[in-house]
């Protein structure tokens, strides 16, 4: 059975300096908080593993916790670059970053790989594709049965698999219901896990048609952090805050602008900071299915800090977003009349 931890002392229990590290979520259900976590803990030299990864690897690179991540996709959804994965990788600030790059479908192959303990993933894949060019661990074999040339990648054996989930019992089973990604084979291949979840329940009650269960004897550390997956959403608890990831990108453009909201909203605050976006859902009857967030996104954001953070950097000459683009971060902010995450507009 699981332990029910803190989340600061789940992190101090299972993600070590070196590790390598799968946070998972596939724009749902981002483990926000539990990076966190990690970030104020000062861990150093991990492996960062994730398909997608997106604003919480951003950050994590840009405090220097990660010298090396594997991936599929990244960036800003909707937006544009991740600014500080970037300016590790081409100026090795806050320290050098290594980069493996694969398709999505390689990854969601590896980690099934991973979960059945098979040391590498066989499919089709990379038929006209470059990857293999620049990437050594990309192979290839051919099919003993009928010659076919098939792709192959290592199986992902992270040491410890991050992820946040609905809800879990006090038995140590974990529920995870809308877009699922790959979670449960993340904490089926990792050596250790942490599962954050919105609440902790006496039994799961009617799920949707794709609910997900991990038993008990898979997870490692349970944590209950309401609203940990913000700025992403947790299907019928909140809805994904959009305005967020907007303003992230000329929070994150320059270094200095980012360490202050770094600084201000990650290390001087703690997990219970996230609560603000949560909130209880009803529970369904029996047969019904939800398939969108509960209620409209809530307006926050970091576009008025990011703002005003940029704007000394641009009187003095330093490097920050073009005028043209703060500007219009700030008009945007001024339109939702919207404050920096962690505040509440109440």
């Amino acid at each position: 059975m699981p332990q029910f931890l803190s989340l600061a002392e789940a992190v101090e229990a299972n993600v070590r300096d070196g590790d390598t590290v799968a946070m998972e979520g596939f724009t749902h259900l981002i483990p926000h908080a539990a990076g966190h976590e990690v970030i104020r803990q000062r861990r150093k030299r991990l492996t960062l593993i994730r398909m997608t990864p997106d604003l919480i690897y951003d950050q994590l690179i840009g405090m220097g916790c990660a010298e090396k991540v594997v991936f599929s996709w990244g960036g800003n959804p909707g937006v544009g670059s991740l600014h500080r994965m970037r300016d590790a990788i081409e100026n090795g600030w806050p320290n050098p970053l290594a980069f493996e790059e694969h398709s999505h479908s390689a990854m969601a192959n590896a980690y099934e790989a991973g979960a059945a303990g098979l040391p590498f993933a066989v499919f089709r894949g990379y038929i006209g594709a470059d990857l293999a060019r620049v990437n050594p661990k990309i192979k290839s074999v051919s099919c003993p049965y009928t010659g076919e040339k098939l792709a192959t990648v290592p199986a992902i054996r992270p040491d410890v698999a991050v992820v946040h989930a609905l809800r879990a019992d006090r038995a140590g089973n974990v529920l995870f219901e809308g877009i699922v990604g790959v979670q449960k084979q993340a904490v089926l291949a990792a050596r250790r896990s942490i599962v954050t979840v919105e609440e902790i329940v006496d039994d799961f009650g009617p799920r949707n048609l794709n609910a997900v269960i991990l038993p008990s004897w898979t997870v490692t550390s349970i944590v209950r952090v309401p609203g940990g997956a913000h700025p992403s959403y947790a299907q019928g608890y909140y809805a994904r805050d959009n305005a967020y990831y907007k303003a992230w990108d000329a929070i994150a453009r320059e270094r200095d602008g980012f360490l202050a909201w770094m600084k201000t909203n990650v290390l001087e605050r703690g997990p219970a900071a996230f609560a603000k976006w949560a909130r209880k859902p009803a529970r369904k009857p029996a047969g019904k299915t939800t398939t969108k967030p509960a209620r409209k996104a809530t307006r926050t954001t970091a576009g008025t800090a990011a703002v005003k953070q940029a704007a000394p950097a641009a009187r003095r000459g330093g490097a920050t977003a073009p005028k043209g683009k703060a500007r219009k971060v700030g008009k945007t902010a001024k339109r939702s009349r919207t404050m920096q995450p962690g505040k509440s507009r109440r």
